[in-house]
């Protein structure tokens, strides 16, 4: 299971695993039944307290994402509930850290990206109509 934390965004980092795991058990890439690493095991691999990830965790456990036990540790639930408003205003906002993020690396203004955006709007359109 591959999961990435950017320190540097906006997000909190207990929110950007939840939404990883959230993101790969709805596309089917964690099945019902798979167990996810422990919280010792994924805090190490990301370099991040141990109390983040048991927080992202009990986030999946309290939408019904996963099923946390004592033998068999923290497994994807059988019947996983559809993508909820929250979950894809926390994928909305992820992605737009991340972009706001590298546009500020390049330097753009607001202004180039409203204008990029809407020509990028204009052109779906014209391409949708064809």
């Amino acid at each position: 299971m591959m999961i990435a934390v950017d320190p540097t965004s906006a997000v909190p980092t207990f929110e950007q695993i939840r939404v990883q795991i959230e993101r790969m058990v709805g596309a089917g890439v964690l099945k019902p039944g798979a167990r996810l690493p422990t919280i010792a095991q994924l805090s190490n691999d990301l370099s991040i307290a141990p109390g983040t990830v048991a927080r992202a965790y009990r986030e999946l456990e309290s939408g019904g994402i996963v099923v946390s036990r004592r033998r068999t540790g923290t497994v994807v639930a059988d019947h996983t509930p559809k993508r909820t408003k929250r979950a894809n205003a926390a994928e909305v906002d992820l992605a737009v850290s991340d972009f706001v993020r590298r546009l500020r690396q390049l330097g753009v203004t607001v202004d180039d990206v409203i204008d990029q955006v809407n020509l990028s709007f204009s052109a779906s359109a014209t391409d949708r109509a064809s």
